[in-house]
């Protein structure tokens, strides 16, 4: 049947000679189209149930600071957490925990236990203010602090120390900081 079709529309093209140039590029881009074998990935919100962050990376795996372990979360899907923000930028050009070199201009974070990477929506309650940031590290291992900030997304934030903070998971994130 499909090969009928096809040969309609050959002898159809024969005859109309604006189209002959592009029949031949035409048929292949069908029959590439139509020899797909595995259909797209749907919109990252059609397929909220499938994992979207590399959890076979060591970076989201178990790990012991402290004598204390600490199990990173399958999915953050949901996540909103109120809680303490401090800020670090001392630690400029070490690696962080996926392995790039931190810059403390950069907007990111550093949390425990969220799936790396991914983008949240951090907003100070103390003066109302929020902004997205990458978390890509692990981190703060003082007791009673939920997330630290890079000294340029403090800044922003308007965080000089510690502040009382709201964290709220957006996406995985496929950046390069």
């Amino acid at each position: 049947m499909v090969i009928k079709f096809v040969i309609s529309i050959f002898k159809w093209l024969q005859h109309n000679h604006l189209f002959k140039k592009l029949a031949g590029q035409w048929l292949m881009l069908m029959l590439i189209v139509g020899c797909a074998t595995e259909s797209p990935i749907p919109p990252s919100s059609e397929r909220a149930g499938l994992p979207s962050h590399n959890l076979r990376a060591k970076y989201n795996q178990p790990y012991q600071v402290k004598g204390k372990t600490y199990h990173p979360m399958l999915s953050a899907e949901g996540y909103r957490q109120r809680g303490i923000a401090s800020w670090y930028g001392a630690e400029s050009g070490e690696l962080t925990a996926m392995g790039a070199h931190f810059n403390p201009q950069n907007f990111t974070a550093a949390h425990k236990t969220l799936p790396l990477p991914c983008r949240v929506k951090v907003t100070n309650m103390d003066n109302g203010r929020s902004m997205i940031v990458a978390v890509n590290d692990r981190g703060p291992f003082h007791k009673g602090r939920l997330i630290d900030l890079s000294n340029a997304a403090a800044k922003r934030l308007g965080v000089s120390g510690i502040a009382n903070v709201e964290v709220e998971y957006l996406e995985q994130y496929a950046g390069g900081v």
